[in-house]
């Protein structure tokens, strides 16, 4: 597929937001059933000595530690890595050597990855305009696919990528490694076994000191850089190196600022908490309070998610160290009988009969280990596409409001 069919493909945001919010919500709710999904085959049949073929599309950042993490996997070959820019090639070989792999191939094109009947599965580490697109291929050419979060680039794409899963019958995890920590699952249960009473709010937030990426020159891509495959499906532009490496999350034509980065990890573990898919109101208030410079997402925004007699409040703020109950990222479930607070070094219990407490859990390893097995079994896994478009949903709904400039009514009529 070029990039003029992927451009005829993509949806505007007056498209997106005129859309009904009917068909919106439709992501997110009623697309369970993927568990039920099976292949013919337990495990590739032409897996050598019950190696599982792994190639890595995306090795800077996120893909380079899960390449390392995949390489010290019993049963899992890293066999290729890929990567528009060639200078990520020799750090990220380099690791997956040391943890005791032969040397992978490394390709600049991920379609002769797609090609290579040796790659079973594929993890999708580039920024969030190419999840969709990549992950429709590669399950059209039959491969497994851990694909980061968010998975899409607005709420449309996944309506599509989701039926694209169910006809190839592919095994898709959504990198939110949260689902696979036992001290979120325990606090998870915790909130819903009634011990904190009736809980009708969850508070999600990422409050830190982010750097401002100041002002940079259009220049000539570097040589080393394929910078129009890294375009692909986004608006053609000339090179920017503020809209480049790790940057490119604050730019609409590529992420989805904070609330996509950051925000999706917390929101699933509310939602999550409080067991509710599609919200009927979205509010979101917030703007650049702080940074003068290219970026364009907000560094500060407070969204609400009305779903009826249940609420879920985001909110964020990058050039603050003071964060929320006394930590950086996490979620606040507020019971009638206490409220319980999770992030990612365990949870805590306060305003209850008794102190309760859990450490941390690993996430990282256990999540990949859980695709791994779910490759194997065809069983789905803890965060199928169904949950990882759930989650992403309410990022998009959050960022749309915010750009309208007014509420967001998903329970009636066109979203503008």
């Amino acid at each position: 597929m070029n990039t003029d069919e992927f451009k005829r493909r993509e949806v505007s945001r007056r498209q997106f937001l005129g859309r009904s919010a009917q068909q919106a919500a439709g992501v997110a709710v009623g697309v369970v059933g993927l568990a039920g999904v099976s292949s013919a085959t337990a495990k590739p049949a032409d897996s050598p000595n019950d190696r599982l073929g792994i190639g890595i599309i995306g090795i800077r950042n996120q893909g380079r530690l899960l390449a390392n993490e995949l390489a010290r996997m019993g049963g899992v070959e890293v066999r290729t890595l890929c990567d528009v820019d060639e200078s990520q090639f020799a750090p990220a070989v380099r690791e997956v050597v040391d943890a005791g792999q032969k040397t992978p191939t490394t390709i600049r094109d991920f379609r002769h990855l797609l090609d290579d009947p040796a790659i079973h599965a594929v993890v999708i580490a580039t920024p969030d305009h190419w999840h969709a697109p990549m992950a429709t291929m590669a399950c059209e050419a039959g491969k497994d696919v851990f694909l980061e979060s968010p998975p899409t680039h607005s709420v449309e794409e996944g309506i599509a990528l989701l039926e694209t899963v169910r006809q190839s019958h592919r095994i898709v995890q959504v990198g939110l490694q949260q689902r696979s920590g036992t001290h979120f699952q325990s606090a998870v249960q915790f909130v819903q076994s009634g011990k904190l009473g009736t809980v009708r709010l969850a508070k999600a937030w990422i409050v830190h000191r982010r750097k401002s990426i100041g002002r940079r020159a259009i220049m000539d891509p570097p040589a080393n850089v394929d910078y129009a495959a890294w375009l692909g499906p986004a608006t053609a532009r000339p090179f920017q190196p503020n809209r480049f490496h790790f940057n490119w999350r604050w730019f609409w034509d590529y992420g989805g600022g904070e609330l996509a980065h950051w925000g999706v990890h917390m929101l699933d573990v509310a939602r999550w908490g409080l067991q509710v898919n599609t919200p009927t109101r979205v509010s979101a208030v917030g703007g650049k309070y702080s940074f003068d410079d290219d970026q364009e997402t907000p560094d500060a925004l407070s969204v609400q998610y009305d779903f009826g007699q249940k609420s879920i409040l985001w909110e964020q703020r990058l050039w603050s160290s003071h964060g929320v109950e006394g930590r950086s990222s996490g979620v606040a479930f507020h019971g009638d009988n206490g409220t319980l607070v999770v992030d990612r070094g365990g949870w805590k219990v306060y305003d209850h009969g008794e102190v309760i407490t859990t450490d941390a859990s690993d996430l990282v390893t256990a999540h990949l280990a859980n695709f791994v097995n779910s490759i194997w079994t065809r069983q789905a896994p803890v965060a199928d596409l169904a949950t990882g478009l759930a989650a992403g949903a309410l990022c998009h709904w959050g960022n749309a409001a915010y750009r309208a400039g007014h509420e967001l009514r998903l329970d009636h009529g066109p979203l503008a």
